[in-house]
């Protein structure tokens, strides 16, 4: 499958995406307050499989059928894109602290640029660097400014979010080479599939009775479990599958500074939350650093004599 010219309708999806993943945010603090962390990673997951799958089934496209080393890659992106990543930054938020984990989210645009030029010899721009670093820069200072930031030394809780972060990029990377095989959507229905029976099997190894506590939620919390999954997990990640397969990695991965950006601001309009001058500061920066991203790099144009010697 080739990869697909990025178009204006693309970037708007992706940035729709970051608006339902910043309120997700929200969402799976609220679920996280009534049910263990790892039953609500299995219930948002298997929503969106479900999802997912009627999506596939209706519009008559077929599952995958990869084999050997095909089948690998699509088992290992489901596992670290899924299964790692919700685990290791469950188990990092019991040690650090939700600045720290920010900050260090906040580098997912230069990691995941610098792993797709390394995996795929892609080199980095000048332009792609810029973007990156004033995404970055954006993103710390809106983060650091917020009246419940809490800063704390380096943890082993740092090391385990910086790991949930590699994990994502790895399993992105690896999502980015199955769209050139498969479409998107059927995609996507293997990798959460996997990722949601591998989160489901350790609930029930780990939590100690998952159905009592299913029993216990009420409508509300289904409600908010449904958004999650469907909502933001489901068409989030097929939107973000698209983006990875027309733009890469590293561009995408831009879009991700808005997350904390847009949480911040959702915060002051829903909870009266106070914004100060560096909040301004530091969403036009994220916005320069997307749209410094998202530009092609200029073409070059053969000189009249090459151009005359090819057509000979």
């Amino acid at each position: 499958m080739s990869a697909r010219p990025a178009t204006a309708g693309l970037h708007l999806a992706l940035m729709a995406t970051m608006v339902v993943w910043a309120l997700n945010v929200t969402a799976v603090k609220w679920l996280a307050g009534v049910m263990d962390f790892t039953l609500v990673a299995s219930l948002r997951m298997v929503c969106a499989v479900v999802a997912l799958a009627l999506l596939l089934f209706f519009s008559h496209q077929h599952f995958p059928r990869w084999r050997g080393r095909m089948l690998l890659l699509a088992c290992t992106s489901a596992l670290l894109l899924v299964y790692g990543n919700q685990m290791l930054f469950a188990k990092a938020m019991e040690t650090t602290t939700a600045t720290n984990a920010a900050l260090i989210l906040a580098l997912n645009p230069l990691i995941n640029g610098v792993l797709e030029a390394l995996v795929f010899r892609k080199p980095l721009t000048g332009r792609y660097v810029a973007g990156a670093l004033f995404a970055v820069t954006g993103v710390c200072l809106v983060v650091l400014n917020q009246a419940n930031a809490a800063l704390a030394g380096p943890s082993f809780g740092d090391l385990l979010v910086l790991g949930s972060m590699l994990s994502f990029a790895c399993g992105v990377l690896a999502l980015q080479r199955l769209s050139r095989e498969s479409n998107p959507l059927a995609i996507n229905v293997f990798l959460y599939a996997v990722g949601a029976l591998a989160l489901c099997v350790h609930s029930v190894v780990v939590i100690e009775s998952p159905l009592a506590a299913l029993q216990t939620l009420g409508w509300r919390d289904w409600l908010v479990v449904a958004f999650s999954g469907v909502g933001a997990t489901a068409f989030g990640a097929l939107a973000w599958a698209r983006g990875v397969a027309a733009m890469g990695a590293g561009r995408a991965a831009i879009y991700m500074a808005w997350v904390p950006v847009l949480g911040v601001a959702f915060g002051a309009l829903l909870l009266d939350e106070p914004l100060s001058v560096w909040h301004l500061v530091g969403m036009v920066l994220v916005l320069l650093g997307t749209v410094l991203s998202a530009l092609k790099p200029a073409r070059v144009v053969p000189p009249p004599a090459v151009a005359e010697c090819k057509s000979a």
